[in-house]
């Protein structure tokens, strides 16, 4: 039984998607409390095999999450700075190796650590009046959630070091442009649009869509010659599964799969 172990993220499930809500008003910043309740959680959804994708949304109308809370850092304590680094390395960490399809529904504000949780998401769906940024270091501070890496992957140099050298926020608009997301919707409708998305996820094999994931993942740290080789040695691996003979034999019968997850 799936279960958030803090109020501040609530977790819900429809059919084969995990629902995962932001809720630390007023901002939905995360702290300790809730970094390591995420890390908890996409443990209990990888070992969940009836889970195939995971939505995220921050609760409200306004923030999808302001990031971390500036409170935490006003001593300059390093010792604390160091725990909450971790912590959000840990946390998103865990996110962006989700085993299944992980689908940002950024329903206003993404500033930040906010921001740093959805590139570690695999998709990235938003409002006509969410804004995006990583303005850490205009308060002294840097991302330090994976977004200094994941941002300039997704976006390019330069757009990352106009975003956080130059601390430019971008809109919806903008973000879709420089595939900071990959779709824009009207207000209110990200978490509808990546419940579909996430509908699709399940039509396909996960032991299928786990593969591929993980071979598009290795495409930023591994040489491309190696990752070919990889690639056809994970084709002749999906062999082994259960899946690989009903889809294809699913197809072939004009009928829709029965996945197994195996």
């Amino acid at each position: 039984m799936l279960a958030s172990p803090t109020e501040k993220l609530k977790l819900a499930v429809e059919g084969t998607t995990a629902i995962l809500t932001i809720d630390n008003p007023a901002a939905n910043v995360w702290d300790e409390e809730s970094l390591s309740g995420l890390e908890a959680i996409m443990a209990q959804l990888n070992a969940d095999r009836e889970i195939f994708a995971l939505v995220i949304h921050g609760a409200g109308e306004k923030f999808f999450s302001a990031g971390a809370d500036l409170n935490v850092f006003a001593d300059g304590d390093r010792a604390r700075a160091r725990s909450m680094a971790l912590h959000f390395g840990r946390a998103f960490e865990a996110l962006s190796a989700f085993r299944g399809v992980s689908i940002a529904a950024i329903n206003g504000y993404a500033m930040g650590g906010g921001l740093e949780c959805a590139l570690a998401c695999d998709l990235r769906i938003a409002e006509q009046h969410a804004q995006l940024a990583l303005p850490e270091a205009t308060v002294g501070l840097l991302p330090c959630g994976g977004g200094t890496q994941n941002l300039a992957w997704v976006v390019g140099e330069g757009w990352a070091k106009r975003m956080i050298l130059c601390g430019e926020r971008v809109n919806a608009e903008t973000a879709e442009r420089i595939g900071l997301v990959e779709a824009v919707v009207e207000k209110g409708e990200a978490l509808a649009t990546a419940k579909a998305w996430a509908a699709n996820v399940g039509r396909q094999s996960p032991v299928a869509v786990t593969a591929c994931k993980g071979l598009i993942m290795r495409a930023r740290k591994g040489p491309m010659a190696e990752s070919y080789a990889h690639e056809r040695e994970a084709f002749v691996d999906l062999f082994s599964t259960a899946d690989q003979r009903e889809g294809v034999n699913a197809f072939l019968e004009k009928r829709a799969p029965v996945w197994e997850n195996a």
